[in-house]
This record gives C-alpha cells, sequence and structure tokens, in this order.
C-alpha cells in the first residue's frame, strides 16, 4: 500500500532512474521519514519499468517533478549535472547530487553561488565518506598525523561511467577521502595514466605532496580483474589500513611495554634500540550498514535542519578541482 502524504512531511523526488537512481529511489520508497514525490527519467522504456517494478509516480517533465518535491536526488550522467542542478535551485530545492558535483569547476562554483543566493544547500555523493571503516576512524577518535598514504581502487570493465575519464569516475572518490584526512594544502602533483579500452583515461596514477610533508600515492584503474578498494596510512609508530569492501579497518602500532592497551589487542614484543617495545594490532567493532541509505538519511535531517550534509557542495568542488589537475597533468604527459 503506497504511503499516504502526511501535511508538512517532507517530499523528496528523484532524477535519473538508472543504476544508482534506481537505488536511490528504491531507499526514498522505503523510508518512513519521507514522502517519495516520484521520479523523472527522459527514457521512457525505463521509467515504464520502474512503474510496474514500485507502482511509483513517473513525472512527465522536471518542472512537474519540482512543483510537488521539497527536495531533489540528481542520478544522471556527469554531462547533465549541471543543466538538472540548476534548474533545481532556482526552484530553492535542496538537491542531492552524484559525483562529481559537476564537469568543470565553472559548472560547481556556479551551483555553489546558486545555492547561496536561494538559501539551498548541496550534497554531493561521496559515499565513501559514510564506508563503516571511516566511520570506524570517527567513532575511535583517532587523529591522524600521516606521513604516507597509499591507495589503491581497482574495477573490472564496465561502460556505465565511461563517460568520463577514471580520475572523475573512481579517483575522485579516494580524492575526497583523502581530502578529509589531511588538514594541508597541496604543494605538487605527479600524474600519469592510459587509455586500454576507450577514448577516455582507464588506468591512472597520482603522487600528491602536502605543505605539511605528507606524501599520498593514489592508483585507480577501471579495467582490473578484481575490486580492490583500500588505504592505508603510514604514521610515526603507527600504521592504519581500512578495506572499503569489508567495512574494515584494522590499526598496528608500536608501544614502550608500560603503555596501557586495549583487553582484546593483539600484542607481539620486540627490541627497538637496546629497549624493549611491543607491536599492537587493534580491529576496532564495526558497525554494519548501508552507506547509501545513510546518504538519504543524512540528506533527509540536513533538509530538516537536524544535520549538516557530510559532504558539502564546497567539499565536491575542491575533489573535483583536484581531480581536473591530475588529469590535465595525465594530458600533459
Amino acid at each position: 500500500m503506497r504511503k499516504i502524504l502526511k501535511k508538512k512531511e517532507l517530499s523528496i523526488g528523484v532524477v535519473g532512474v538508472g543504476h544508482l537512481g534506481k537505488r536511490h529511489l528504491e531507499n526514498v520508497i522505503k523510508s518512513d521519514m519521507v514522502h517519495c514525490s516520484g521520479f523523472y527519467d527522459i527514457d521512457k522504456q525505463k521509467s515504464k519499468k520502474i512503474i510496474n517494478e514500485n507502482g511509483i509516480k513517473s513525472h512527465s517533465s522536471l518542472d512537474a517533478l519540482l512543483k510537488e518535491s521539497d527536495a531533489i536526488i540528481i542520478a544522471v550522467p556527469t554531462t547533465e549535472h549541471f543543466k538538472i542542478a540548476k534548474e533545481c535551485l532556482n526552484k530553492r530545492k535542496n538537491i542531492f547530487i552524484e559525483k562529481p558535483i559537476c564537469k568543470t569547476l565553472k559548472e560547481a562554483d556556479a551551483l555553489i553561488k546558486l545555492s547561496n543566493e536561494n538559501s539551498c544547500f548541496i550534497q554531493v555523493g561521496h559515499i565513501e565518506r559514510l564506508n563503516p571503516a571511516i566511520f570506524t576512524l570517527k567513532k575511535e577518535k583517532i587523529k591522524l598525523k600521516p606521513r604516507y598514504i597509499e591507495i589503491q581502487r581497482l574495477a573490472p570493465f564496465n561502460s556505465r561511467g565511461t563517460d568520463v575519464p577514471v580520475v572523475l569516475d573512481l579517483m575522485i572518490h579516494d580524492l575526497d577521502i583523502l581530502l578529509s584526512l589531511i588538514d594541508s594544502s597541496v604543494e605538487k602533483i605527479d600524474a600519469t595514466g592510459i587509455s586500454i579500452m576507450t577514448n577516455s583515461i582507464d588506468i591512472a596514477n597520482a603522487r600528491i605532496k602536502f605543505k605539511n610533508g605528507c606524501v599520498a600515492n593514489i592508483t585507480s584503474s577501471r579495467i582490473a580483474q578484481d575490486y580492490v578498494r583500500k588505504l592505508k596510512v603510514f604514521e610515526k609508530n603507527r600504521y592504519i589500513t581500512v578495506d572499503f569492501l569489508k567495512g574494515l579497518t584494522e590499526i598496528y602500532k608500536v608501544l614502550d611495554l608500560e603503555e596501557k592497551i586495549k583487553s582484546n589487542a593483539i600484542t607481539t614484543p620486540f627490541i627497538r634500540n637496546g629497549k624493549e617495545k611491543r607491536i599492537v594490532y587493534e580491529k576496532p567493532q564495526q558497525n554494519k550498514f548501508d552507506a547509501l541509505q545513510m546518504e538519504l538519511k543524512n540528506f533527509i535531517e540536513s533538509n530538516k535542519k537536524i544535520s549538516k550534509p557530510i559532504v558539502s557542495g564546497k567539499d565536491g568542488r575542491e575533489a573535483l578541482n583536484l581531480a581536473i589537475t591530475i588529469q590535465k597533468k595525465i594530458e600533459e604527459g
């Protein structure tokens, strides 16, 4: 039975019901926190299929959807982000927009300016910020002081997402994570990449040096045999690994024998410079949850002014800026 709209209940609509948009729509329909005002997609055959599967309203135009919605989720190809988002913001609708925020910095800046002028907010779908493993770092209140960071994001080939280079498709996830972890500006970038399956870059590597001395090495590929999504953080006397696929965080640290440790930690004694030390291994307890549902919850609560977007329009713009800089470095050869 379709949920009856209560007075003043928040109504959310979805633009674009492809692979990711369909999942967003299903989450909105299932949510008991909002009313789903329907969706809009230019593909009529796809729309008909969604109607048959979910019994939800398909609107004949974006304007028709906007008239019945308080907020909008945008899950269209990157090339269409600016056009759709601009129309939503002009109608004073808060928007959730899949990453990257736009294709160009000029477009991103225009959207941020428009959102400020119309007292709206932009939330960007950098979903790894809501990965259980990243949440664990925050929950454990682990203050990072990285000296070196290594990130790998590899995936088998899929034609979805190839409208943009791998830097804007996959690597941008890790660039956003990187910028959220390091409180310093970028000093130098070296990058390389190659095209294999498409007309744009399919494999890319970037070495990023920050002004605080930290160096990050990031590799992204969309033609790998298996999925790999890992983050490794190297600090003085501590090493942290994050497996995004498993939602797993593991911590290795070197401590003096007299330093306190958690009761469930695994220890290995050793001697360094004549002094007894121990390697301590910890695997913090993980909270299991669906990151896409958490994104929606954050979007809903931001609309209700309970919280703020975890990834703001400004955050999305900064990740895009770094991605575009890396892409230009690759093109320059």
